[in-house]
């Protein structure tokens, strides 16, 4: 059985810059929740009620950057649109 080459581990360095250049796919939820202005608590409770995308693997749960970004284009009034 032929093993996959593994990926070499990113140094601190390389995990920062990949960070700033907006490498990562996903969020934890702490992290989608910082973004969203809303409690960890919160965040968590609208994950387990299906309001707010996440993927599961394993025992995380890890909020899709592209669905965080869907979510909020979502609440936004469209352009010329006047409020009510």
């Amino acid at each position: 059985m032929q093993q996959e080459p593994t990926r070499p581990a990113l140094t601190a360095a390389e995990a920062q810059a990949a960070a700033a250049d907006g490498e990562r796919l996903t969020y934890t939820l702490t992290e989608a929740a910082r973004r969203l202005g809303i409690s960890r608590a919160l965040a968590y409770e609208a994950a387990h009620r299906g309001e707010l995308p996440v993927c599961r693997i394993g025992r995380r749960m890890l909020v899709p950057r592209a669905a965080l970004a869907r979510l909020l284009d979502q609440d936004e009034p469209a352009a010329g649109a006047r409020p009510a």
